[in-house]
This record gives structure tokens, sequence and C-alpha cells, in this order.
């Protein structure tokens, strides 16, 4: 079985991929200092206590945070006695290459929803992504990336306000009753949720007109389903649209191995 790991700057995803489906799923807080036998421990044990029998064979990673990734081979190599893939890194192929500008590094995240979008729907996609930052990934007509926009955070955004403005509490994220707010509380939440409504739905609109295509936007990243509440600003929203796209970069890395 696969064992794919989505390594982002706030949180790891673990997931066990047996061919077919996720047979579990797992995350834990990214730390770097975390050791291989670390990582074995905490999921060993989780591993037992929900029962899943899995037989790891081959493991793949996708890291923002380039310090974790060598435990995490230190972890699949002592483990499971497998070189692990590691998306961006050589030895892992894309399915197709990316189209940015020479000597530019794209975010492995950002290879592997282009990958898990274009599997899933075709062509001419605008990814958009709310993780640590919110980020608009475009998939050509041949599914390679060709580009796209880095925007703050939603709980970045949050934690900006709350620590450069000492009179500002930490709120939670929700929807306003009314965009009007009648207390400080209300009006961040006010802010933070039509401010991204607004930025969600001009930065795709600007990005089908340069493209001069029709596209359809897919949403992943756990506050996609609030965002999508206000009107419709997504066409699909995809929970595990990042480890899908794993087990599709892994596939194709395995064939081209044959």
């Amino acid at each position: 079985m696969l064992l794919a790991i989505d390594c982002g700057n706030t949180n790891t995803v673990f997931s066990i991929w047996d061919g077919t489906r996720f047979v579990a799923t797992w995350r834990t807080s990214t730390e770097w200092q975390r050791t291989a036998d670390q990582y074995y421990v905490w999921l060993s044990t989780l591993m037992h206590f929900q029962k899943v029998e899995a037989e790891i064979t081959d493991v793949i990673v996708s890291s923002t945070v380039p310090r974790v990734v060598f435990n995490l081979r230190v972890f699949a190599d002592r483990y499971f006695n497998t070189r692990p893939y590691v998306v961006g890194k050589a030895g892992c192929e894309l399915p197709v290459a990316t189209r940015v500008d020479e000597g530019t590094a794209v975010g492995p995240d950002r290879l592997v929803n282009t990958v898990a979008g274009y599997d899933l729907y075709g062509g001419n996609l605008i990814v958009v992504d709310f993780g640590t930052a919110t980020t608009f990934d475009v998939v050509d007509s041949d599914g390679a990336y060709i580009g796209g926009v880095i925007a703050p955070g939603v709980n970045l955004s949050l934690e900006a306000l709350h620590n450069a403005a000492a009179a500002l509490p930490h709120v939670d994220i929700t929807k306003p009753q009314s965009v009007i707010g009648t207390n400080t509380v209300a009006c961040m939440q006010s802010g933070i949720f039509w401010g991204y409504v607004g930025l969600v739905r001009e930065i795709c609109a600007r990005i089908k007109a340069e493209h001069g295509a029709e596209m359809r936007v897919i949403a992943t990243g756990g506050l996609a389903p609030l965002f999508q509440q206000s009107e419709a600003l997504f066409d699909e929203y995809k929970d595990d649209l990042t480890m899908h796209g794993l087990t599709v970069i892994h596939k194709y890395n395995k064939e081209l191995a044959k």
C-alpha cells in the first residue's frame, strides 16, 4: 500500500491508499524537529488503536517545509524499506512539465494540486487552496501548471490583525449575520469573510479574462466550504485534492520505472 504524506506549513497529513481508496487519514502539526522514530511511533500507535492493517510498500511526500524532508526520507527507509518519491525533487517526475519562468521553484503542494485537478476535472482550471497562504493555481488545457497567485491565508490575516493592533481580539472565522458589524468581533469577522469573498471572486475573474478561455474553479482546504456559503464562488470542492494528486504522481512514476 501507499503512504501519502502532505507536509504543509501548519499541518502534516498522512493517508494510506490501497489502490482504490484512502483507508485511513491522520493529521499532525508540522514540526521540523520531529525525528523519523517519532513519526513511526505516532503513526504505528494510531494504526494500532484504529485497527488499520496495512503493509506499506511505497511512500510519496509533498513538503513545503524543506527541513522535514530528510527525516521523512529516513522514516520511509528505516521502517518501510523504501525510498520515497519527493515531489519537486530528482527522481519524481510530473505527468506534464510546468511552464513558468526559467529557474522558478514552484511549491510542491501547487504542483500536486495541479495534477489532481487535471486528473479529476480536465484542463483550464483555477485551483484555490485555503491553506497557510491562499493560493490560486492555473492549469492549462493540457494539464500544465502555468502560474498563479499567492495571497495571505485567512488565519494568517486574522493573526496579523491581532498582533498588530493590541485592542483587537482573536476571533472565530464565520459568516457574519450582516456586513455592517455592531461590535469589534462582528466588524473583524465581516472584514475577513467578505474581504476574502471579494478577493477570490476578483482574482478568479481576472485570471479568466487573462487566460482567455472558459475555466472551472476548484477549491480545496478546510475553509473553502465556509466561503462557498456566500455565493457560488467555486464549481467544485474537493477536500482531499492534494492527497489524490499524490496518488496520481506515484502511479505515474511507478509506470515510468517499469
